[in-house]
């Protein structure tokens, strides 16, 4: 009777899912506590997120077998698995028993370990489909180290356990579980890693904000040269899958393509793109040495270019002067070997299909570097060029505080090669639509929705908003700093208290770039003339 009450309860506890982030993090906090001490901390995404994704297939499968029980075998499960052995078509994954999470934790036999089972069990995911095979090489969860497991049954015990408390269902969690998770584990266990790796995370609502202002339409391809684990991908086919999915069979799907060079990213990309049947092509490689997407060896052209590539990347000067894909070809000047915001802004230029749209993510200097310097920035030369083309259609000043590894706000472009009001910019001061949180400051959906919709209509509009000509940027030596139209187009109104702290902040980064140009010009000067009396 007692062992009856404990399954029930086990059983309840693990049909929990997982509703939020934080919430995420203390359940894979609590999972990693358990591998603490054999696994190096670095290691800890290595050996729990192969496990993950076993759990959201398999969870995913429950779930689909128990709807299609629902439709054709008046909820007979036992039938409707008769079914998908005929016709596998009938879920996304006809996962059998040998490879599923109930797998791992049935008893082992004598002779046997529990390391080789998931090994197994893992490995074997590729005989079920050949879109699995990537997983097939993963860790080796029966590994040892100079005649030791790396990681004992019991510890793995314990970790398959604590992972069996939460249901990964598509109805249990967010799409991106798994890119969320590994995000997690990086930023908790391996930041410096991120950092050094170039391995930077979109927040969710920066993510959601971009596929509403590029808006993908039945038909189009969407591209991400720096994609990560797909996440801004990911956010652009649900915001299609929200206005046509009801259509499916009547329109086109949506192409999604993406690049990364990040094995471990790449992995996660992969993995998402199967677990959402996202009609995805997926590379591994250096995108800016080596552009995986060509057509007759130049570079493929896509309706939607979408990224956050990281911030003052650092290329030599040679990276660009020997291109072959005519890439960088605004301004006479290539990007600064400091800083390689506007190279991938070029990149996704060149990337991008006439009458195509994009969203980039870019540091704030990146918008205002080398204005007022008298012209000699590279930086500058580029975005003018940039600008005179007519190429920016708008530039959102996001709030501070809400990107990993920084407290820096960013900016979100948008470019597009055929603009519906020529010779017009829109700027949006976002500033101010954040709710505040613990690390990291978070925009809600209804702050999101504020932003997209001030994007759609298109207006100026006090402490939020200015329609711009590009006389008026000319005015302010070609910087796009949002703050700066915004704050000049709101007059003599009063502001509120958020709008107000909003502009402090802009003033406030405002002197900051100004303080590092005069220093870096002090500098350049006191050089010249220690050279001149050398």
């Amino acid at each position: 009777m007692a062992r009856a009450k404990s399954g029930t309860k086990a059983q309840a506890k693990s049909s929990r899912g997982v509703e939020s982030y934080s919430e995420l993090g203390g359940w894979l906090w609590s999972a990693a506590s358990k591998i603490r001490g054999p696994v190096d901390a670095p290691r800890y995404k290595d050996y729990i997120l192969p496990l993950l994704f076993l759990k959201r297939l398999s969870d995913r499968y429950d779930f689909e077998l128990a709807e299609l029980a629902k439709k054709l075998t008046k909820g007979d499960l036992t039938k409707a698995e008769t079914l998908v052995k005929v016709d596998p078509q009938l879920v996304t994954f006809a996962l059998p028993v040998t490879s599923r999470w109930d797998a791992l934790l049935k008893p082992v036999t004598k002779g046997d370990s529990l390391g080789a089972r998931v090994t197994s069990v893992l490995r074997g995911l590729a005989k079920v489909s050949p879109r699995l095979d990537f997983m097939v090489n993963t860790i080796d969860f029966n590994a040892e180290t100079q005649g030791q497991r790396v990681l004992d049954d019991p510890g793995l015990q314990l970790l398959l356990t604590t992972l069996s408390e939460r249901r990964l269902g598509p109805n249990d969690c967010e799409p991106d579980v798994l890119g969320r998770a590994y995000e997690y584990l990086l930023q908790k266990f391996a930041e410096e890693g991120a950092q050094s790796g170039g391995e930077f995370f979109t927040p969710r609502s920066a993510g959601v904000l971009m596929a509403r202002l590029l808006d993908p339409q039945p038909g189009m391809s969407v591209y991400d040269p720096t994609c990560g684990s797909a996440g801004l991908l990911l956010k652009c086919h649900l915001h299609w899958l929200a206005k046509y999915g009801g259509q499916k069979g009547k329109v086109k799907p949506l192409g999604v393509y993406g690049q990364e060079r990040q094995s471990a990213s790449y992995v996660i990309a992969k993995m998402n793109a199967l677990l959402l049947d996202m009609a995805a092509d997926i590379q591994i490689g250096d995108t800016m040495a080596n552009p995986r997407f060509l057509v007759k060896s130049r570079l493929q052209r896509f309706d939607r270019v979408v990224a956050n590539p990281m911030w003052n990347q650092e290329f030599a000067e040679s990276t660009y002067a020997n291109d072959t894909f005519d890439r960088f070809v605004y301004g006479d000047e290539y990007p600064p070997a400091s800083s390689a915001d506007w190279g991938w802004i070029q990149h996704m230029l060149a990337s991008l299909a006439d009458g195509g749209r994009m969203a980039v993510i870019i540091d704030t200097g990146a918008g205002s570097r080398g204005s007022g310097d008298g012209g000699k920035s590279k930086e500058r030369a580029i975005r003018k060029a940039v600008v005179e083309k007519d190429l920016v259609e708008a530039v959102v000043l996001m709030p501070d505080n809400m990107f990993a590894n920084t407290s820096a706000p960013a900016l979100v472009m948008v470019l597009s090669k055929k603009k519906a009001r020529p010779g017009k910019v829109l700027m949006i001061d976002a500033s101010a639509q954040f709710t505040k949180g613990r690390p990291k400051n978070e925009m809600t959906d209804a702050q999101v929705d504020r932003v997209a919709e001030a994007f759609a209509a298109w207006t100026t509009e006090p402490a939020l908003s200015a329609v711009v000509t590009l006389a008026d940027i000319a005015a302010r030596d070609w910087a796009l700093a949002p703050q700066r139209y915004v704050t000049a187009a709101a007059g003599k109104r009063m502001l509120s208290l958020d709008e107000a702290l909003a502009a402090y902040r802009a003033t406030e980064r405002d002197r900051v770039v100004a303080d590092r140009a005069l220093e870096e010009a002090l500098k350049k000067l006191h050089a010249g003339t220690t050279g001149g009396t050398a």
